[in-house]
């Protein structure tokens, strides 16, 4: 009997951008289409008239409603409730009209605000949804300026969540540690992201040089990596470390500025368009994020033959990371444990190659083909 051959609706905001969750749709579903001949279909709301980032194949179906949910940004605080619940109407009719004509046999969502209704629509379709950052920081309420009625709000928020991920056939999260979070819930399973790229070549471990991949937001705690590398720089001479990403760095600017860090050996650069080249000129790859949904970066890092220091953060990095293995996990948030470390790889090459031989080994669990036979079995198929 011939393989079934899904029709299969992707549900997010955008592909304009150059975002990891972009970057991991695109490679699925060129993947799905060309290798398992699945017909796919993806429905935006943002972007209209704008070109996608990535490529995608041209046998996959990009529909755009053009509801421009951004327009939001500029909204006052007022005006903004009245705008969100006429664009979220507006929203509801257009996706459920598309979704009622192309009669997919899966609709997966990408939880965003679809989230709030897509259980309701009754186009015959297995609803799946795929969250691509942790329950602790999903949408998080808290933080510095976390309040008695804020938390009130997200414990509600929270409750009002949990009943609409009950409703959905699956929930898709990226790490083990994460499904365990979800106790209210007996539909969640867990696949990773899958790597981005096979690269062409791997680092000798030559350069002494140690590199971060990441946005300049709070989340990646590049601030704790500058203060980190501080301590470095005065026990280690002759290494420097190299940062890419989007965002604005200004503040990281002054934080090297205040702590007399010497502008040559800690240099801040933009989101670079051959990250595999960088990779490959460095020795030492460094995670210091807050939080991670996973951690592409690090898979990527590991790919190209890098071992990775990184904080034992919520909740992707031991998840791909075996410790004292290809890589080190030091204390969460502790800037001077990730100097120790850094200075321990730097100090022993010896060490550096036998965890680079291991990254080399353990990061193919995360290749796209066996990613995409994951998602065969334990989402196509099941359904």
């Amino acid at each position: 009997m011939a393989e079934k051959k899904y029709k299969i609706v992707y549900c997010t905001p955008a592909l304009y951008m150059a975002g990891g969750v972009e970057r991991v749709l695109t490679l699925k579903a060129n993947y799905f289409e060309e290798h398992f001949g699945y017909d796919i279909t993806i429905i935006l709301t943002e972007g209209k008239g704008k070109p996608l980032f990535y490529p995608l194949s041209d046998k996959i179906k990009v529909i755009n409603l053009d509801i421009n949910f951004e327009e939001l940004w500029t909204c006052s605080f007022i005006k903004k409730a009245f705008v969100y619940l006429k664009k979220q109407r507006i929203f509801k009719k257009k996706l459920s009209d598309e979704l009622m004509r192309i009669r997919p046999d899966i609709t997966i969502s990408l939880l965003r605000r679809e989230i709030n209704f897509i259980n309701d629509i009754k186009d015959g379709s297995r609803k799946i949804g795929e969250m691509h950052i942790n329950r602790a920081h999903y949408r998080n309420f808290e933080g510095e300026e976390a309040n008695f009625l804020k938390n009130i709000i997200s414990k509600w928020w929270m409750r009002n969540l949990v009943s609409k991920l009950r409703r959905l056939d699956k929930l898709v999260v990226l790490t083990d540690k994460d499904r365990e979070s979800w106790k209210e819930l007996d539909n969640v399973i867990s696949i990773p992201n899958p790597l981005s790229f096979e690269p062409t070549e791997t680092s000798r471990l030559f350069e002494k040089r140690v590199i971060a991949v990441g946005r300049y937001s709070f989340e990646k705690g590049i601030d704790l990596l500058i203060k980190a590398w501080k301590i470095v720089e005065d026990l280690i001479p002759d290494w420097r470390l190299d940062i890419f990403g989007d965002g604005d760095q200004s503040v990281y600017k002054e934080l090297i500025e205040q702590l007399n860090i010497e502008h040559k050996r800690c240099v801040l650069h933009g989101r670079t368009t051959n990250v595999q080249k960088e990779y490959v000129n460095s020795s030492i790859f460094v995670c210091s994020s807050r939080f991670e949904g996973f951690g592409l970066a690090i898979v990527e890092a590991m790919a190209c033959g890098l071992p990775v220091v990184s904080f034992d953060c919520p909740c992707g990095p031991r998840s791909i990371i075996k410790d004292n293995e290809d890589g080190l996990l030091v204390e969460d948030g502790n800037p001077q444990q990730l100097a120790l470390a850094l200075k321990s790889l730097m100090d022993d090459s010896a060490t550096r190659k036998r965890m680079a031989s291991a990254a080399l080994v353990n990061v193919r669990r995360f290749q796209l083909q066996e990613i995409a036979e994951k998602w065969k079995t334990l989402v196509f198929r099941e359904i």
